[in-house]
Order: C-alpha cells, then structure tokens, then sequence
C-alpha cells in the first residue's frame, strides 16, 4: 500500500472519491458495509478503542494478521481514540465537522451516552450522514437486545429453513445476518449520500441485522404469507420447481435445475428416458414437486452409472442449467474465479474481491491493505486537531 506524503495511505479512485467516513464499526457487519465504501473510492478513516477492534485477536492468521480483521477492513486508515477522553473527543467532533458519514454498529444508546447522537451530530454537521447497524435496530421493543449472527440466524427462521427434514435446524455455513445487515448499509449509507444531493440535508440510516434477514428469507417468507405456516425444511431442492436439486452421480453429487417443463423434456431426452415425460407424476411441475422423491429416486438410478464430471459435461451440452458441487478451495480455483478478480490480494493476504463492476473504473486483483492498530493515528491527528 503506497502511502502519500502526509503519512496517509493513497485510495483508490472510484465513484465514492472525495468522501471522507468515520468508521466506528467494530466486528462484522458494519466493516464489511464501510468495507465496500473504501473499495469504491471513499477515505474510510476507523476510529477504535485504545484496545482495538476484537477481531484483531479472532483467528484464523497468516502470520501474525488476522484475516477475520483484514477481510473487513482493508484500505481503510486508523486511528485509536477514547471516546470519553475530553482531547480525544474534541479531535473526534473535528472529524465529524469534515466528514461526509458516521457509521456505527453499537448497541443503541452507546453514541446518545456519549453524546453523539444524531441530533448532536447534525448541530455540528448538518450535512453528515449518520449510519447505524445493530442487531434489532434503534426501534421496537428488542432494540436494546444484544446479538450475533447465530442468534439473529436462529431468531429469524432463516436457521428453522435450513437443513434436511430429517436433521436439525441448521446454521448457514457463513455469518449471513452480519453480511445481510452490511450489504443494506451500503446501501442505504449510498441511498442517503443521493438524497442529500437532493436536499441538501444529512440523515439518519437505521439497519437491523434481524430486518435484513427476514428480508433474505424469500420462500420461506412467502410459504408463510401463503399458508400462514412455516415451511418443513426441504434440504437443496427448490421448494416449487422439480427437479432443482443436488444428485448423486457415480463418484460425488453434481447440481442439476430444470425450472420448466420445456427443461424437464430436453433432461428426458437426453438421458434417453422419454417415458418420464408421459408419467403421470411428472407430466407438470406441480405434479413433479409433490412427487419430487419418487424423480429423485429414478433420475439417480441413470446418474448413477457415469460420473459427475461425464453428466456435467453431457447436460451442459444439452442446455442444461448445471454444475459441480465445489468446496471453497475448488470455488477460488475457478477460471472464472480469476476473470471476475473475486481473489484479491490486500497486504499480501488473500480476500474475496468485490462483487460490484463497474465500467468507468479498473477492478485491481490488488487492494490497500487493512491498517494496524493506530497506524495513520499521529498524521489524523496532525489533520484534525482543533
């Protein structure tokens, strides 16, 4: 990471340069929302505790870095303040005068204590954009409930809807409420940046871990509003096209969606099984759904007897919507892993790259590094005292 003059790290150019942010996120979800600013340009300055952001101690480490940290916080600057220290706070308020946004993941209530709630901030910047990302939001009778992302996974029914009938209500293999809850603050963190080009005026972003996960629910959600009941859990298959599943073929599973009947003839007629067209159990997707057991059962008899990478190769030919099942390191092995620079490298450590392309700027495979602890503190202090 190249560093400029005044002993500040260079950005990147993108849409978002020229936005300064102060980061008071810490953890998960609101470093992987601001995250997604310093990619796109913004200066992203994070502001921790003497005693730093927890996942600097969380593994797993190369070195003696923490990738839990450097994942979500990389090309951002920092600085170590105590936020109830009276220098400390001044310098903090200079900040807020020059910044474009706050963001903030503490339980609500926190920033009000110390006295730097929306309202007080406004006095000093009346054009600032105030963020906040907390497990239930600054609303309803669960604000003030402490969360992590299993909770918010269980409390939500996202984690009832996973897994097999015959198994347990299961975890997502990732922390999704945190990175659901990030995503929709960038979002609205970039929503409100347009609306003040519109009025002139900042405003207050509210994000709760447990909305954005109700939000990501889909069918579960909308099993619910159609029957008024939750869902049986239904392991890979689709709830309401059949067959869009995972299936066995001779040496490991492959993943195979038909999503309508013309897909359904042209998977007959290639596994050379027309009979199946004309049997009254899968002549029509509603009647293959409720008779998606039975498919399952006679489509693995035939995948049976080639391997998957033979039925990949066969169906895909086809026209088929099909494909491996990967493991992560599989996944990151992808030519089109390597095309999309979806593994970028930041301070030497591997990362996912960011998802969002845009033409008007390049997409390096190499991004600024996440900062140690106090690293840009002496130069942001220098910058911002009063």
């Amino acid at each position: 990471m190249a560093t400029s003059d005044n002993g500040l790290p260079d950005r990147p150019d993108g849409p978002l340069s020229g936005l300064t942010v102060i980061d008071l996120t810490h953890v998960i979800n609101g470093p992987f929302g601001t995250a997604i600013l310093a990619d796109m340009g913004a200066r992203v300055i994070k502001v921790e505790p003497p005693q730093g952001d927890d996942t600097r101690r969380n593994g797993p480490y190369v070195g003696d870095k923490s990738l839990y940290f450097a994942c979500v916080n990389r090309g951002k600057e920092s600085i170590a303040l105590n936020l109830k220290d009276e220098g400390d706070r001044a310098l903090f308020v200079n900040m807020v005068r020059q910044a474009d946004v706050v963001v903030e993941n503490f339980r609500p209530g926190v920033m009000d204590r110390l006295g730097f709630s929306f309202a007080e901030l406004q006095k000093l910047n009346p054009r600032i954009i105030y963020a906040a990302s907390s497990g239930f939001g600054h609303s309803g009778p669960m604000s003030l409930s402490p969360a992590y992302d299993t909770i918010i996974q269980g409390m939500s029914g996202l984690m009832e809807a996973t897994g097999f009938p015959d198994g347990p209500a299961t975890r997502v293999g990732t922390s999704i409420s945190d990175i659901a809850a990030g995503l929709y603050l960038y979002a609205g963190i970039v929503t409100a940046l347009y609306d003040r080009e519109r009025t002139g005026k900042g405003t207050q972003v509210d994000i709760a871990m447990f909305d954005a996960t109700l939000a990501f629910l889909e069918h579960p959600f909308m099993a619910w509003a159609a029957t008024g009941k939750a869902p049986e859990r239904i392991g890979n298959r689709h709830p309401s096209m059949t067959p869009f599943d995972t299936f066995a073929a001779q040496d490991r599973p492959f993943v195979l969606c038909c999503g309508n009947d013309h897909l359904f003839a042209v998977l007959c007629a290639t596994i050379d099984r027309p009979d199946l067209l004309q049997d009254p159990r899968f002549v029509t997707n509603v009647l293959r759904t409720e008779h998606h057991a039975a498919l399952k059962v006679a489509l693995e008899a035939i995948f049976s007897t080639r391997t998957a990478e033979d039925w990949i190769a066969t169906l895909h030919d086809a026209g088929l919507p099909v494909g491996p099942l990967l493991d992560v390191a599989e996944a990151t092995a992808l030519p089109q892993t390597a095309a999309r620079k979806m593994v970028v490298t930041a301070g030497g450590l591997k990362m996912p790259g960011n998802p969002i392309k845009l033409s008007s700027y390049a997409d390096s495979d190499a991004r600024p590094a996440a900062p140690d602890l106090d690293q840009h503190g002496a130069a942001l202090r220098k910058e911002f005292t009063p």
